[in-house]
């Protein structure tokens, strides 16, 4: 794993999260950080950035996020970073007073988010960024018998309850 160094390259993976024509990275907001990906053009070790705004709090508080988010992603399994990919990890205030193992919990969720399958389906899913298989979070929660739409009897909707 090498580290995310030059500005050029935190804005190259912050301009592949937004959106536009050029958008073909991912972003996963988690409770402590905020996790953004996207895959280089040459091949290589997994590259890693971290990033605390002065919005976290002072230098010691954004030092201790900072440290706590290393820690995580030294931690975090080889096979969980992918080879080619650009990550940063964008610190938040949360980050300061959670619980470790949560965060790790968070930073292999967030990894699945990026990659959108398991390192065994990467064949039967075609590989790659993103998670093209997803719904959409507006419809993740949708019943589909009901078609999210709640049912209501008519003696209810016109305010008549039976009791």
């Amino acid at each position: 794993m090498e580290r995310l160094k030059r500005r050029s390259d935190f804005r190259a993976v912050a301009q592949a999260t937004g959106a536009g024509p050029r958008a073909h990275g991912v972003r996963v907001h988690a409770n402590a950080f905020i996790l953004q990906a996207r895959p280089r053009a040459q091949a290589g070790p997994p590259r890693v950035g971290f990033t605390v705004s002065k919005q976290v709090g002072n230098a010691v508080e954004r030092n201790r996020v900072r440290r706590r988010l290393r820690e995580l992603v030294r931690l975090a399994p080889p096979a969980a970073l992918s080879a080619g990919h650009d990550y940063v990890l964008i610190g938040r205030r949360a980050a300061l007073r959670s619980a470790f193992d949560a965060m790790l919990k968070e930073l292999s969720v967030a990894l699945r988010g990026v990659h959108g399958f398991s390192k065994g389906d990467a064949g039967k899913n075609g590989g790659g960024t993103g998670a093209a298989g997803a719904l959409p979070p507006h419809r993740a929660g949708a019943s589909k018998r009901s078609g999210g739409k709640r049912q209501i009897s008519p003696k209810t909707r016109n305010g008549q309850h039976e009791h």
